[in-house]
């Protein structure tokens, strides 16, 4: 997508914003290169939200392999985590640091490619069959002591306070229980013996999304306790345009596709799993919302020809996707449904725009000066407030900016690689 040599290496997250973490570089805006929050600091009321930094994070996600089950805080528990950190002086690099930043991180994706992920809490009646399908799988391949030890895990998701039996059973998938062992290894054995590639047949067995996403999970992370915990959460999978919208305190992993996320301006992340770095379960415990996730998918609005936009109600962000089309194109694979030859986008806020496909103009027809650039797949603009902007071409845009709930109170960065046109334009190539 960004037209750059593949190098051998992976390359897994675009960061486009202001996060201390990696932010943006300012290419041409100034005569020096800067990041963009020395950009934003240098001038807030011009660049900056509200005289202060972005609330918002934009980036491309080229998941390769299962990431970590995890969950963000909500704003109070963040707070309270961090300044609880930082009196207990733990370093902000060390490996059993929760709490980077003072921020909650509600999150939205929107699919490129397809995207399969694992969303919040689903019913435990469905966690509890496709464990007693498993069971029976086990005892169909001869594994006695596999069928028991899951047969036991499905127990343990009897009952009628799903919360509670949430909480308990994440917290048992973690205890180092003979029994924990006993479930994982059984199901290892299932992937070794191809039980889980087989076209489920009684109606008790997981779906085969489910048993692609166990597969993968199993030999990606063999032993791992999130293995077990990834049966109580919604298996997704979108189609390019569809998105998912994850609050705070909501237990997710994205899987496998290409995506673009927007999330409020934070790296605060509490694992649960499928992972090689810290997992403070009491904390995450402490911080989850355990109550069910209805449905994990998020509706875009179409708000003006070629115009959709997806906006969780949230001061931190939306997330807007213009699609454009030129009649005398010959981009190959240029139909995009829905396209238009023009689209004018409110700048009331910054914005933070990457180009998915082909090649746009972005110009400000109202401003005092002349304010334009051009951008293909895969470049990145930094957009400051102001009059409108108007973008022709074609291809397909993402922007992110101010949520439509109104301003931001503070606000932490984002990151990314920024740069602008030849002149101090507040219109500029991240």
């Amino acid at each position: 997508m960004l037209g750059t040599a593949p190098n051998g290496e992976p390359q897994a997250e675009l960061w486009l914003g202001a996060h201390p973490g990696g932010p943006a570089t300012v290419a041409k805006a100034i005569a020096e290169r800067c990041t963009l929050i020395d950009l934003i600091e240098s001038d807030p009321a011009l660049y900056g939200v509200d005289g202060g930094q972005l609330p918002f994070l934009l980036k491309v996600l080229a998941i390769g392999a299962p990431l970590s089950l995890q969950a963000h805080p909500d704003l109070r528990q963040a707070r309270e985590g961090f300044a609880r950190e930082e009196a207990a002086g733990v370093p902000r690099d060390a490996r059993d640091r929760n709490y980077g930043d003072p921020n909650h991180k509600p999150e939205l994706l929107v699919a490129l490619s397809e995207v399969t992920a694992l969303s919040g809490f689903r019913p435990l009646a469905e966690a509890r069959v496709d464990l007693l399908g498993l069971a029976r799988l086990a005892q169909l391949s001869g594994d006695d002591t596999g069928f028991a030890a899951l047969r036991f895990a499905a127990d343990r998701l009897t009952g009628d306070e799903a919360e509670a039996l949430r909480s308990a059973f994440l917290t048992w998938a973690f205890s180092a229980e003979p029994e924990v062992s006993r479930a994982l290894e059984a199901m290892q054995r299932l992937t070794n013996s191809a039980a889980l590639t087989q076209d489920p047949s009684p109606v008790e067995n997981p779906s085969s999304d489910r048993r692609e996403a166990l597969r993968a999970l199993i030999t990606e992370h063999p032993g791992d306790p999130g293995v077990l915990v990834s049966l109580l959460l919604h298996h997704v999978r979108l189609d390019p345009g569809e998105a998912v919208y994850l609050g705070a305190r909501q237990l997710h992993a994205y899987l496998s596709g290409i995506a673009v996320e927007v999330m409020a301006a934070s790296d605060n992340v509490l694992r649960a799993g499928l992972t090689q770095k810290h997992v403070d379960v009491a904390e995450l415990c402490r911080v989850l919302d355990y109550d069910e996730l209805a449905e994990p998918r998020f509706l875009s609005t179409a708000t003006a020809p070629g115009l959709v936009a997806w906006r969780p109600g949230i001061p931190d962000f939306q997330l807007l996707r213009a699609r454009l089309e030129d009649p005398e194109s010959t981009r190959p694979g240029r139909a995009l449904p829905g396209a238009a030859r023009v689209v004018t986008i409110d700048a009331e806020h910054p914005l933070v725009l990457i180009v998915t496909a082909g090649r746009v103009r972005i110009e400000r027809p109202e401003a005092e000066f002349d304010e334009v650039a051009a951008a293909r797949r895969g470049q990145s603009l930094y957009i400051s407030a102001g009059p409108p902007i108007r973008l022709t071409g074609d291809g397909e845009v993402f922007l992110a900016t101010v949520g439509s709930a109104g301003s931001v109170d503070g606000g932490a960065g984002v990151s990314a690689d920024a740069s602008a046109g030849a002149s101090p334009s507040p219109i500029g190539i991240i």
